[in-house]
């Protein structure tokens, strides 16, 4: 048989496709493998994340109960970058509930809301400075929101990067650096 590299597809999902797993983010499907594993036999979806240098196997049958998805479409990206453009809303409860809140949107794995993450929980220059634990929700959210625009718009990570802080610099109170109460437009 020859050898062709042929992409294998299984519940919607193919090798060679970039897929989000919500707990993980963005990886690539390698391979389909059949496993045989307490007398049973599964086929097996072996994804790798490059950047977490993580290969992870998971269940044909188990896909779509995990959340595992196709990247997003334009639109949807369109819309996150919106989002990220809109006023931060922090609710007034205690920090630990609202880190417990965002790490859930993180490992969702819905892009709107990695995006609500990062555009409540980000500081301009001319903004308080962080909590460390403030800055690493922050960031965990940044890279997946990050990784999964560059994937679908198939630029750098640095370029996603820069789209998403010059939409972030177009939300309000948060504009030129020389501005000092940052209400510049309250008229």
């Amino acid at each position: 048989m020859a050898a062709s590299k042929k992409p294998v597809q299984r519940a919607g999902f193919k090798t060679g496709e970039h897929i989000v797993y919500p707990a993980h983010g963005v990886g690539k499907i390698v391979s389909i493998e059949t496993q045989e594993v307490a007398g049973l036999t599964l086929d097996l979806f072996v994804i790798n994340f490059a950047k977490d240098k993580m290969t992870l196997r998971v269940p044909v049958t188990k896909a779509e109960s995990v959340g595992m998805r196709k990247l997003a479409d334009a639109a949807t990206v369109k819309k996150a970058l919106e989002t990220v453009r809109g006023r931060a809303r922090v609710k007034r409860t205690m920090w630990s509930r609202r880190a417990q809140e965002y790490e859930a949107k993180i490992n969702s794995g819905d892009l709107i809301s990695i995006a609500e993450v990062v555009r409540d929980l980000y500081r301009s220059d001319t903004q308080p400075e962080q909590s460390y634990s403030e800055r690493q929700l922050y960031e965990a959210a940044l890279d997946r929101m990050v990784r999964e625009i560059s994937s679908v718009t198939k630029s750098s990570e640095t370029e996603a990067t820069k789209q998403i802080e010059q939409n972030l610099a177009k939300s309000p109170r948060r504009g030129a650096r020389g501005n000092e109460s940052g209400d510049a437009k309250a008229a």
